[in-house]
């Protein structure tokens, strides 16, 4: 099975990724991917993504062979890429700004592939996101989830994973940089405070150029102050790299309310996880 997007997943399936992450961050290493290989294809600059993916695989007994995105930019066709790969390869995990390419390569391949992020989405870490607030608050589908900012692969996968999970999810941005329209599950704002004041988790991203901008600062930058109106036992979590005094102040990030390096512990065990879960592996005598 692929991971591509939230959106092809199922409750369920969320569901058990969920348990079998839970069993992994509470058991002793299992050698249960010995004699497996994956094949990566990061860029040099990504970090918590990469280390997690590869010391992931390693923790669990497999050996990854890392390329970089480029080398699906060649002429030759992803097709006959993915069928030489899945020669030697039993699963293929692509991080790349172009989605097609990753869907190109699921199209032919017989080996999962895994979306580590594309420019639209990225799903593994919205997936470990939602797990780590699971770990802290059982009644995670009774909170009220908050994005400030503008459409990004970050915001768009929130938006997918709270229609899934039938979560209440808040964007908060200057008109005209709405997700989409009003649904059941997501609602647009404009207005910061009011909403701030339901919230239970907060959530930015990196700026883009366009919202670089001293007005946009200072009608949405997550402050402590603003963090204070949020409800009780609020989150902040920015997703990395953030950018102090940009989307969110120094003394916000300093602050209790931020869960951003412990919620990141996790991206570990959901993305084994997510490797399990794709390739169908069921384990043996784990810990309930």
């Amino acid at each position: 099975m692929n991971l591509l997007s939230i959106n092809e997943l199922t409750e369920q399936q969320v569901v058990e990724i969920f348990d079998l992450s839970r069993k992994l961050k509470h058991q002793d290493n299992t050698d249960v991917l010995k004699g497996k290989n994956f094949v990566l294809f990061f860029p040099e600059s990504s970090l918590r993504t990469r280390i997690t993916f590869e010391k992931g695989i390693k923790d669990l007994g497999g050996e990854t062979i890392l390329f970089p995105p480029e080398s699906l930019d060649k002429r030759e066709e992803l097709e006959d890429v993915i069928h030489y790969i899945s020669n030697w390869a039993d699963g293929v995990i692509v991080r790349h700004a172009d989605c097609t390419k990753v869907q190109e390569l699921s199209r032919y391949a017989s080996i999962p592939i895994i979306n580590a992020m594309t420019s639209e989405n990225h799903p593994c870490e919205i997936l470990s996101d939602l797990f780590s607030i699971s770990e802290r608050n059982s009644n995670f589908k009774e909170l009220v989830y908050t994005f400030i900012g503008s459409k990004s692969n970050i915001s768009s996968s929130w938006k997918s994973i709270a229609e899934l999970m039938n979560l209440k999810f808040n964007q908060v941005c200057f008109k005209g940089f709405e997700l989409g329209p009003d649904t059941r599950n997501y609602k647009f704002h404009t207005e910061l405070e009011p909403i701030l004041s339901v919230s239970d988790i907060v959530l930015t991203d990196s700026l883009s150029s366009d919202l670089k901008t001293e007005n946009y600062i200072n009608k949405y930058q997550i402050t402590l102050e603003r963090m204070k109106l949020a409800n009780r036992n609020a989150m902040l979590n920015p997703c990395p790299p953030f950018f102090r005094n940009e989307e969110v102040s120094s003394d916000a990030i300093s602050s209790e309310y931020f869960v951003g390096y412990e919620f990141k512990k996790d991206l570990l065990f959901v993305q084994q996880a997510i490797i399990l879960f794709c390739l169908g592996i069921k384990l043996e005598r784990m810990i309930k």
